[in-house]
């Protein structure tokens, strides 16, 4: 198999460009425009080219690409160019700006300038700065040489660069890199425009409808106690913060508050007008999505944009201003959204979720092997912890018994107070007082005491990590302490990293916090069992990503399930497949009991 290395050089202009525009909207533009391209075969000389479109796709369609990896720095742009506007369909895409995130971590920077000068292969040039407004007509030709010269430069620098990661990196991460970009460069979803059209209508209705059913005039928005009563009211605990100027803690209504920010994406459309309103936004976060995804529709099919490794945990995330991880799940209005998305002619969508697969790898990783059993029996764990909370049998417990129980599996596996608790249970409408939430708490901590023991580990390792030891973290052979690194690997064979580890001693004890672009993030041992839950979990889809997509068109994942694309006359041997996938435990997850659900339908709204 060959190594294509590549970089195109693409018209931009001060509102034309990918600081104003997605990826999606820029490359279906009628401005794009290939000035020209560098490519590299192997440890080839880097060859230039430029030309128009026809001239172009000529050259290209010179090389062997379906027996080639293609790799590029930003694959997400040069890739939908390759695919999009030349055909181009190569064995395998790979990626240096997804490799540079998963090998240094989402906090470093990822740029291609950034990462050369981290592993000292040389220096990018700047000559782009020169070319924006430039048609390639408009170039000199000693222009479009130094031009040349620059992307010549680029080319060389990723090639330098692949090599120089993948020396580190997993083989079968490249894998999953090829796979999630191949939901964007090789879209096959659809999009209904009428149905799109009469969504955003009704969400711009009901949006006015709520911020008068919600009594809310501008004073009240605008004042902070004011405001803090209305989102009390909907069921919000209000977002707090330290001021820099008193020291004291305050509301967090800034627009610049991540806590603040968040609540724009509430599941309570409520919420979300109040929070569009406060910052003076004429759109909530549905119109915003709704509103792109009508002008994705009027360019083409549409394109899935996953980015890998976007979070701390390893876990895949949104790109391109479209955050498929975050639709809203729940309600009629949240699925005419996801019934606009489509399969093609003569196909079906297969959705499998992964079922409570956070709480299962936790009670495996601990050791919590009454729980474990429970799972692979199939019992119901939600109405078995009811059971211990209410000291009644199961049979016994009612929906409203259960919901608790539910939510203290689901909730508390981390080590969440009982304050924090009671706030949980009050969004989704049950209150109980602050006495009862700590009897909950407690009981769930008794019954689960591998779970509280693993938290306690957890906060052993942080401190081994800023010794610079190692320390022995859940089932054996699993996860590596990695102290050099200040790191834990998973089975992947990639690292979450704690990056300049600290503590310092207060009234509280010992805390521990390490840095991020945003400040110091505090981290103690519940905490870290999260992140390590949530990074296996992801290390589980993606394995099970790879097993469908062996048979299967993936075309999206979303926290913990997995969609694919199938034709209909395959629905009912491909759901057994997808099931089957999904329910498969990794090598390295020997006795971890799966589950999933899954549904099928002509939309994504349907299944």
């Amino acid at each position: 198999m060959d190594l294509i290395t590549i970089d195109l050089e693409t018209y931009y202009d001060k509102d034309y460009s990918l600081s104003k525009i997605t990826t999606e909207e820029y490359v279906r533009s009628p401005l794009f425009e290939v000035i020209g391209l560098g490519i590299k075969i192997n440890d080839g000389d880097t060859e230039w080219a430029s030309g128009s479109h026809t001239a172009l796709h000529k050259y290209l369609q010179g090389f062997n690409w379906a027996d080639s990896m293609v790799v590029a720095h930003n694959t997400l742009f040069d890739g939908a160019i390759l695919s999009w506007h030349f055909g181009v369909k190569p064995k395998i895409w790979a990626d240096t700006l997804s490799m540079g995130r998963a090998l240094h971590g989402v906090e470093v920077g990822g740029s291609l300038r950034a990462l050369a000068e981290r592993y000292k292969l040389g220096e990018k040039g700047t000559e782009v700065l020169a070319a924006i407004g430039k048609r390639r007509a408009d170039f000199t030709k000693e222009d479009l040489s130094r031009y040349g010269d620059y992307c010549v430069n680029d080319v060389e620098l990723t090639y330098r660069l692949f090599n120089r990661m993948a020396r580190a990196f997993p083989k079968q991460e490249l894998r999953v890199i090829d796979q999630t970009l191949r939901m964007f460069l090789e879209p096959v979803l659809e999009l209904d425009k009428d149905l799109l059209v009469q969504h955003l209508a009704e969400t711009r209705e009901r949006k006015e409808a709520l911020l008068v059913s919600c009594g809310a005039d501008k004073a009240e928005l605008m004042s902070n106690p004011k405001f803090a009563e209305l989102l009390t009211t909907l069921g919000v605990v209000p977002p707090m913060k330290i001021s820099p100027t008193t020291g004291k803690e305050t509301y967090a209504f800034a627009k610049s508050d991540e806590a603040f920010k968040a609540l724009s994406e509430h599941p309570d459309e409520r919420v979300q007008a109040l929070v569009a309103a406060r910052l003076g936004n004429k759109s909530t976060l549905e119109e915003t999505r709704t509103q792109r995804f009508l002008e994705i529709a009027s360019r083409g099919v549409m394109p899935i944009p996953i980015r890998y490794y976007a979070a701390h945990t390893g876990r895949f995330g949104g790109d391109d201003k479209v955050n498929m991880q975050n639709l809203p799940s729940r309600g009629n209005n949240a699925n005419k959204l996801k019934k606009s998305i489509k399969a093609p002619e003569g196909h079906s969508i297969i959705d499998c979720d992964s079922a409570q697969i956070e709480a299962r790898v936790l009670a495996w990783l601990a050791g919590q092997e009454d729980l474990v059993t429970a799972f692979a029996e199939g019992k119901d764990v939600y109405k078995k912890m009811g059971s211990a909370i209410y000291g009644k049998p199961e049979y016994e417990i009612s929906s409203a018994e259960r919901f608790v129980g539910k939510s203290v599996v689901l909730g508390c596996g981390y080590g969440m107070g009982a304050q924090k608790f009671k706030d949980q249970l009050k969004v989704f409408g049950t209150d109980i007082d602050l006495d009862e939430s700590r009897r909950i708490v407690d009981i769930y901590r008794r019954t689960n005491d591998q779970i509280k023991r693993i938290w306690a580990q957890a906060q052993n390792v942080l401190r081994a990590l800023v010794m610079g030891q190692s320390a022995p973290l859940g089932r054996p052979g699993v996860l590596e302490v990695v102290p050099s690194e200040q790191a834990i690997r998973f089975p992947s064979g990639l690292l979450m990293r704690y990056t300049d580890l600290e503590y310092v001693e207060s009234e509280k004890g010992i805390e521990f916090s390490y840095a991020t672009r945003k400040g110091r993030t505090r981290i103690y041992g519940g905490k870290v069992i999260e992140n390590v839950c949530q990074g296996l979990a992801r290390c589980i889809i993606a394995e099970q990503m790879l097993l469908i997509g062996k048979r299967y068109k993936v075309v999206l994942t979303v926290h913990d399930a997995v969609a694919c694309v199938v034709r209909d006359v395959e629905v009912e041997e491909a759901k057994l497949y997808v099931e089957e996938c999904m329910r498969t435990a990794p090598a390295w997850a020997k006795g971890l009991p799966l589950s999933c659900e899954s549904g099928v339908g002509k939309s994504y709204g349907d299944c």
